[in-house]
């Protein structure tokens, strides 16, 4: 059987969906992360690999952690955001395969291999990334994704050790809607889409 989405869901997950720059006062709980997070990993990644991690912010000390390595008016996003996520992929990931994908030993393609590591780890984890923002738009929060950071100064702050890296960050809570811009136009199918 096959399942479409009504329109409500079709605009609450994209056609509606914007990008947030200011943010109502209004907290995130954190049973919500948890339940966004039972989600988002139920999305597909190559030989369920599973590279992300997810770091949420959401407390005014950790959120000031981040703010030397942010760039332009993201510093002021971020402190008036409830949670700001850190979507970083662990460069270790393959460790996780015997129990994620015990089909064949899958890890063996990065063990000695940190180019196909680097290049599966950052798919993967962008994917899952863009999993948080569906699921959290799915369960009526907004995001705000931004790739405007300084990636070396968050993994030194964050993750010391070396073994995770930050892909990008993505704000999460109810968005303002005065604080949204006119939605920017798109480029259409025959620009961008080829049918072989």
């Amino acid at each position: 059987m096959t399942y479409l989405p009504d329109s409500t869901t079709l605009d609450q997950l994209f056609l509606t969906a914007r990008s947030h720059n200011q943010w109502q006062d209004r907290p995130v709980p954190t049973e919500l992360l948890h339940r966004l997070y039972e989600l988002l990993r139920q999305g597909p990644t190559s030989n369920n690999c599973c590279p992300a991690r997810f770091v949420f912010l959401a407390s005014t000390e950790a959120k000031h952690k981040l703010l030397p390595a942010l760039k332009g008016h993201n510093g002021e996003k971020v402190l008036h955001a409830p949670v700001t996520v850190i979507v970083a992929w662990d460069s270790r990931f393959f460790e996780h395969l015997p129990e994620l994908f015990p089909l064949y030993d899958a890890a063996a393609v990065y063990r000695d291999d940190p180019q196909s590591t680097f290049v599966a780890a950052l798919r993967n984890s962008s994917l899952q990334g863009a999993y948080l923002m569906l699921a959290a738009q799915a369960l009526g929060l907004d995001c705000g994704p931004m790739s405007g950071f300084d990636a070396d100064r968050v993994d030194a702050t964050f993750f010391p050790d070396g073994r995770w890296r930050s892909n990008f960050l993505c704000s999460l809570g109810y968005g303002d809607a005065e604080g949204l811009r006119p939605a920017g136009p798109r480029l259409p199918f025959e620009q961008v889409c080829q049918v072989l």
